[in-house]
């Protein structure tokens, strides 16, 4: 059999072209930014439901975890989620650069709830998805005035990474980077002192995790929050922003309760099943809120 020619990238290399295309599309989206602010949202909105169609690969994954999630839905029905979807992360996208929290409500309820549960003075594990507008959601519960955190993987360029922390900072929030070789002791020492710290536990990471069910399959979720919950005693509640029309959003926030056995791997376990169940009724109850491009199921359980 003949081998495939060899592609021809001049004098860079193919590492080089990668660096250089990364490069491009950095400053690309430096240069944009500020403009990105003064767009209407309904257009992110529709370049979103353009991607559909333009990134076969992204909309391919989308297709089949629809697939997983609705097998009761017709092929048509799961495309016109998907397309929404699409359409809600580029709406979403231009919300977040412009960074305007105020049309996003909490009930007086519910922000009881959150001032009773930081009260406990154990800290508050706050546990989130990629739902809606979660950058909006963030920025909502720091302006509560409470001592507020978020854990945070760092970017692939510095400037990026740079840019989330300026963003993120200048609404009060403390951003702790996963990659820092001190985060843990700093986050235990966050919510010993009271602090509430925001964790996005529904995507697939190189990070440790556990296997709980989703949608009916076991998905490798991160642990952290389970985790520090146990450890510390700490109060853990789901929390997510859910569009209501427009521009407007709406917080929806539960306490997860589990039964706590004195088994710390046991008990982490089951209360990062209940977390995921509460981001699964969310996304039943609006699943194109959700990014079904993500591989949620790639890890497989281990034979």
């Amino acid at each position: 059999m003949t081998p495939p020619p060899k592609k021809n990238y001049f004098f860079f290399g193919e590492e080089g072209w990668k660096r250089v295309r990364r490069e491009v599309r950095v400053r690309a989206l430096l240069l944009a930014l500020p403009l990105l602010r003064y767009l209407p949202e309904g257009l992110g909105a529709a370049l979103g439901m353009l991607a559909w169609y333009l990134t076969p690969r992204q909309r391919r994954l989308a297709r089949e975890h629809l697939a997983i999630a609705f097998p009761e839905k017709t092929a048509d029905e799961r495309d016109r989620i998907g397309r929404r979807s699409f359409g809600n992360l580029g709406r979403a996208m231009l919300e977040a650069a412009r960074g305007d929290a105020r049309n996003v409500e909490l009930a007086a309820g519910d922000e009881a709830m959150l001032r009773a549960a930081q009260a406990e003075g154990k800290g508050v594990v706050l546990v989130t998805g990629h739902l809606d507008n979660w950058e909006l959601f963030a920025r909502r519960i720091a302006m509560l005035g409470l001592p507020c955190g978020t854990v945070a993987k760092e970017a692939q360029d510095p400037r990026l990474t740079a840019l989330l922390k300026t963003s993120r900072e200048s609404t009060g929030m403390r951003v702790f980077w996963r990659g820092s070789p001190l985060a843990a002791r700093e986050l235990i020492r966050f919510l010993k002192s009271g602090g509430m710290l925001g964790i996005l536990i529904d995507q697939d990471t190189r990070v440790a995790g556990h296997f709980v069910p989703f949608f009916g399959r076991l998905a490798f979720t991160p642990r952290a929050a389970g985790d520090l919950a146990v450890r510390l005693g700490a109060p853990m509640i789901f929390g997510c922003a859910r569009r209501v029309a427009g521009n407007l959003h709406r917080i929806v926030l539960r306490r997860i309760d589990a039964p706590r056995s004195g088994d710390r791997d046991q008990d982490s376990l089951m209360l990062t099943a209940a977390a995921t169940r509460a981001i699964e009724d969310e996304i039943r109850a609006n699943p194109a809120e959700w990014v079904w491009m993500h591989p949620r199921w790639r890890t497989q359980v281990p034979l």
